[in-house]
């Protein structure tokens, strides 16, 4: 098998992987996924795809992660790995829809508006 890449997205969050076979290790930005995601919640998320199919440790995943917080960072990675496994067994994917790790998750931050202290809170509006 190749190496296969799949790119993963979810608000400012950008996970680049790259997936080989191998014994389950997932290295991201050259770390170890529980120094990286010191959480065990953020854990579970990355590996939720893995779980599903029981392919843990069938593969090697090396991530790339820019941008974003933890929690969108994970997301992004969840997203990067079910579109891999996709790649890999194309007949995963109705498994893996129908939990929801093929979607992507299209909410981002609304944008400041000139005038305003934010997108939407506007200064306090005086009569006199």
């Amino acid at each position: 098998m190749d190496v296969i890449n799949a790119i993963g997205r979810r608000k400012a969050a950008v996970a680049r992987i790259y997936m080989n076979e191998g014994k389950g290790k997932i290295t991201i930005n050259r770390r170890e996924l529980k120094d990286y995601f010191p959480s065990e919640i953020l854990q579970y998320i990355v590996t939720q795809p893995l779980n599903l199919l029981e392919a843990g440790s069938k593969y090697d995943i090396k991530v790339i992660l820019d941008g974003g917080g933890t929690k969108g960072q994970a997301e992004a990675v969840r997203l990067a790995i079910a579109r891999a496994l996709v790649k890999v067994n194309p007949e995963d994917k109705t498994a893996l829809r129908a939990n929801g790790f093929i979607t992507r998750d299209p909410r981002v931050v609304e944008r400041k508006k000139p005038g305003q202290p934010k997108a939407r809170k506007r200064f306090q509006f005086s009569k006199r």
